[in-house]
């Protein structure tokens, strides 16, 4: 049996995302979303390349409401009849500091790359 998760004690302790929980994030990062919207949102951002199944996605999705790197939007009254049925989520301020914190830490990573000549830059 797996050893039981600490909790996070710092932001950093949440870092690396894994590659769903990053591409989430960065789909909140520019509005409100549901599920779908979210699935549709990282399949196009990564030109295809990326689909999050809807287990990968609600797997992650209760994480990061765990985490408070997410939240759901309680005031519903201001959407339609059939978003009213739909979950809105969106990127908490936590949230926001932990996605600027990965994508300092992948710019580091890149940057080791340039120096050792592996990256070359496209025009």
């Amino acid at each position: 049996m797996p050893a039981p998760r600490k909790p996070p004690r710092t932001p950093e302790d949440l870092l690396p995302l894994t590659p769903a929980a990053f591409h989430i994030l960065v789909a909140l990062a520019e509005g409100d979303r549901h599920g779908y919207a979210i699935m549709q949102e990282v399949a196009e951002r990564s030109g295809g390349r990326v689909r999050l199944n809807p287990g990968t996605l609600y797997t992650n999705m209760r994480r990061l409401l765990e985490q408070g790197l997410i939240v759901e939007l309680t005031d519903k009254a201001r959407y339609s009849t059939r978003e009213e049925r739909r979950r809105l989520y969106r990127l908490s301020d936590a949230g926001r500091h932990v996605i600027q914190l990965e994508l300092q830490r992948l710019d580091r990573l890149l940057a080791l790359g340039r120096r050792a000549g592996l990256v070359t830059d496209r025009s």
